[in-house]
């Protein structure tokens, strides 16, 4: 069906120029919520939309609709609107080129009927593992999509990409002498192996280990940020690498290629072939092909990240980092972010430290200087190289360029959070109060 489409746009287009760029799209998807120990939510959607761009005397415009039907009229609209935009000579389309295949992202049984009996045994099994656990749930769900696109362009390209994906989350009180303590956690994969009784068991330990917290007067410290604090940190951090941040000078690392910008152990990759990578593709959302860029080795600044119209402008080539749905045009993004510590400690070997499990006003952190003010969320003093009394209240304040400067890699599991495969993170004197 898509490459008839295709072809159906592919004749109209050529009437309007020679420039042109087809990107069809079509999403299935099985979403169950609960509230408290109860499923009351569950939607199964598919999805379906046709993004069409027209270059034409170096302006661009784009149309999209969700009506097969509609393919000649949002050629036509497209063109039309190429007409009130400004010229600019960085508008381009992705040339044809070779692809590679890319493993372990796509799980084959939603091929064979991946269902609402599926999802709702996977919710069930979340639901009585924290009743076991004598944890209350607050909220819990589930997300299973598959992805599948096409795209063409006016250069011969043709390249098709197909995806899934799958993510839970719980979200718990516990109780214990009159006091109560939460706490919220989630797992994804390209392939339907969650493990939801892992899940339980990781939040409810937190949730039950944080009641009773006491309060600290600390200046600076140790302090170890787990997967879901790093992430909330490192989401400034990364934008500083972002081509098109780069040409609007809103990174402070622009002019720093070559020089040592975080510690020497450190070696950071935007890896869009990351086997089973949640952002991992054959493609990016322009046809350019998938590639590991090396943004940092060794501590020293190597390479940004761009999409075709950042490269353009900043005279260089893309690196596969334009992300995009039908309904929207190309926007430069990182893929998967991969931290790779030469060295790792394990937590035993660390005297006295403060570990985040996560962080609330990460938002708030300076985009560009890298400053940071947040709350921990369900903190733990390290004693003699033991995690040992939960912390009521503190703050974590400091700059996330001078943490990477000064860090390593702890002894402990790869995971992917949002677009960041890290382990956990050990910053040196950061200040808490």
């Amino acid at each position: 069906m898509l490459y008839k489409l295709a072809e159906e746009a592919n004749k109209h287009l050529k009437k309007f120029g020679d420039q042109f760029e087809i990107f069809i799209e079509e999403n299935e998807s099985i979403e169950l919520n609960s509230e408290k120990s109860i499923l009351n939510f569950a939607k199964r959607e598919n999805t379906f939309g046709i993004g069409i761009r027209i270059i034409k005397d170096n302006k661009i415009g784009f149309a999209y609709t969700t009506d097969p039907e509609k393919i000649h009229e949002i050629t036509e609209k497209a063109f039309s609107n190429c007409k009130y935009n400004e010229v600019d000579e960085s508008f381009s389309f992705s040339e044809n080129q070779k692809y590679k295949k890319v493993e372990g992202i796509f799980d084959h049984r939603f091929n064979q009927g991946f269902d609402l009996d599926k999802a709702t045994d996977f919710m069930n099994t979340v639901l009585n593992a924290t009743e076991d656990e004598k944890c209350e749930s607050t909220s819990a769900g589930f997300l299973a999509n598959f992805s599948h696109n096409l795209i063409l362009n006016s250069n011969d390209l043709c390249v098709e990409n197909s995806a899934s994906g799958f993510f839970g989350y719980l979200a718990v009180n516990a109780y214990k002498n009159n006091e109560k303590s939460t706490y919220y956690d989630s797992i994804s994969s390209c392939i339907f192996d969650l493990g939801g009784e892992k899940l339980v068991r990781d939040v409810c330990k937190i949730a039950k280990d944080s009641i009773g917290g006491i309060k600290i007067d600390v200046d600076n410290i140790n302090v170890i940020l787990d997967y879901s604090a790093a992430t909330g940190l490192l989401n400034p951090f990364i934008s500083g690498f972002n081509g098109d941040n780069i040409h609007r000078s809103r990174s402070m690392l622009k002019g720093k290629i070559d020089t040592k910008i975080v510690s020497e152990n450190l070696s950071i990759y935007d890896d869009g072939r990351y086997p089973g990578g949640f952002n991992s593709s054959v493609s990016d959302g322009e046809g350019t092909s998938s590639q590991k860029t090396t943004l940092v080795k060794d501590g020293i600044l190597k390479n940004f990240i761009f999409d075709i119209y950042s490269a353009n402008k900043c005279n260089t080539e893309s690196t596969g980092n334009g992300f995009r749905e039908y309904f929207s045009t190309p926007v430069n993004s990182q893929s998967n972010v991969v931290f790779n510590f030469k060295n790792k400690i394990d937590i035993s070997e660390i005297d006295e430290g403060f570990l985040v499990t996560d962080v609330l006003g990460a938002h708030t952190a300076n985009p560009i200087s890298g400053d940071f003010s947040v709350e921990s969320n369900n903190s733990f003093l390290i004693e003699n190289g033991e995690i040992t009394k939960p912390v009521k209240k503190a703050m974590v304040i400091g700059n996330i360029f001078d943490c990477l400067s000064n860090c390593q890699g702890i002894k402990s599991d790869l995971k992917q959070k949002n677009s960041f495969i890290i382990p956990k993170i050990l910053s040196k004197n950061l200040k808490v109060i």
